[in-house]
This record gives C-alpha cells, sequence and structure tokens, in this order.
C-alpha cells in the first residue's frame, strides 16, 4: 500500500533534460517535468530532485559543442551553467507557487559521520517547508577527482539514504533495464543477474550509464530505500511510478 507522503528522490540525467537535436536545454522538457513534480507535491508526496545538466546549460552559453576534455573548461561551463539550470527551475516552479532550494555537494559532504549529519539535517528541514522543493547537484565547478561523488545516480543514491527516503526514481532516456530480446525488465530481484544485461554506452553530455544506475540501486538498497529506473521523457507517469505502477523497471533488493 503506497505512503500517504512518501520521501521520493527523482534523478533527472542530461540526457532528459537537454534536446536530441543539438546543444541546448530543452524548455519543454523542463516544464513537463516540473509538471510532474508539482502534481507529485499537490499528492501529499516530499518530492526532492537530484538534477545533471549544469554542464550542458553552461556548453549552451559558450556555444561548444562536445564537453570540454579540459577540467578548466568544464568547471567553467558547470559554473555558467548552474545558474541557467536554477533560473530554470525556479522560473518553472513559481508557477505552482513552490520555491526551490540548492544544494551543490562534494564527496567530502559525504566523507565524515558529521558532515553527513549536517547534509542530512538541512535536506529533512527543508523538506519540512510544505512549498519548498530541494534540488541537489553535485559541485562540478570547483570539485577536483578526490572532492567528486563521480555521477548524480551515486549521488542521489547517497542522498536517498541519508535522507530516509521511501523511493529513488532515476529518470532516463530509456524506460528501464532492458533484457536481450530488448524487452523490458519489469522487476529485478537480482542484481547481479541484472549487471549481465548492461550494454555499454551514455550520452553526449552523460557521466554514467546503465551500469552506473544499477551501483546506485545497489547503493540505495543498502540504506533501505526501494530504486525504480524509469524513461524520463514520459514524466506524466511519475504519480503511476511512486504509487507502485507505471512503465519502468523496479527494484525489489530489500530483505
Amino acid at each position: 500500500m503506497p505512503l500517504s507522503q512518501p520521501t521520493v528522490v527523482l534523478k533527472f540525467g542530461s540526457g532528459i533534460l537537454t534536446r536530441t537535436d543539438g546543444v541546448a536545454l530543452d524548455d519543454s522538457q523542463f516544464e513537463a517535468l516540473v509538471e510532474a513534480v508539482a502534481g507529485l507535491h499537490r499528492s501529499g508526496a516530499k518530492p526532492v530532485i537530484v538534477s545533471s545538466g549544469a554542464a550542458a546549460a553552461g556548453m549552451m552559453a559558450f556555444g561548444i559543442k562536445e564537453r570540454p576534455a579540459d577540467l578548466a573548461t568544464l568547471q567553467a561551463c558547470c559554473a555558467v551553467g548552474q545558474t541557467r539550470l536554477m533560473h530554470f527551475y525556479e522560473t518553472l516552479f513559481r508557477q505552482y507557487d513552490l520555491k526551490v532550494a540548492q544544494l551543490l555537494l562534494t564527496n567530502a559532504d559525504f566523507a565524515t559521520e558529521e558532515r553527513s549529519r549536517y547534509v542530512g539535517d538541512t535536506l529533512r528541514q527543508l523538506l519540512r517547508f510544505d512549498d519548498v522543493i530541494p534540488i541537489i547537484n553535485e559541485n562540478d565547478s570547483v570539485a577536483v577527482e578526490e572532492l567528486k561523488v563521480g555521477d548524480n545516480d551515486t549521488l542521489s543514491a547517497r542522498l536517498a539514504s541519508l535522507a530516509g527516503a521511501d523511493l529513488l526514481v532515476l529518470l532516463t532516456s530509456v524506460p528501464g533495464l532492458k533484457d536481450a530480446d530488448d524487452q523490458l525488465v519489469p522487476l529485478v530481484t537480482d542484481l547481479a543477474a541484472a549487471s549481465d544485461l548492461v550494454r555499454p554506452g551514455a550520452g553526449t553530455f552523460s557521466v554514467g550509464g546503465m551500469a552506473t544506475k544499477l551501483e546506485a540501486v545497489r547503493t540505495a538498497a543498502a540504506g533501505g530505500v526501494r530504486a525504480v529506473i524509469a524513461d524520463g521523457r514520459n514524466p506524466g507517469q511519475l504519480g503511476e511510478i511512486v504509487a507502485g505502477g507505471g512503465t519502468c523497471t523496479r527494484f525489489e533488493l530489500l530483505p
């Protein structure tokens, strides 16, 4: 039976935030995602967004067509892009009388129990407000290798565990995990077997692929959080997914 006020961590990958025909954020996709999250909020859920897209937004601003190979240029793109990204969210959520709160994190924020507690306390306090949607990203404009979480799949899983979330929804550019016959796998109870189905590859702006998402599922499960992988290009089904339905791959790995 679905919980009446579930805390739901939603990870938006770059592949669902950018247009498929060029280097630009997809305005209509942002609108659809925000509408879906606002609907979840109206239903009583407590949504938390972990959003990629800063690098892509910055590349769009600078007219750069491919992800920069050098760290300084990439971080400059992220610094510019993060402000553009939050402006999108703030403008769109305002239509639903919702505020946004930005948290930018690095691996150091999870390095000790004390630092993790600070992050968890801040997030839980934000969720106590009725009209705030926390939006979280890795602090890519300053994070170097030893400070990086690595990708937002991992970040979302760690945050979901830290916040005691009820569900982690990894929204990506595919409807879920597919088997060898290219058919959707609706339920996974064995993560090792699921890993054998992974195909290599990531998008132009993406850091991780399906393998990274399965590792995030493992991290979430270790923290007592169930997870789902679903198509971010179909955000209208988000309410169904949280309620236990929808077209997706659902992971039931908890004892």
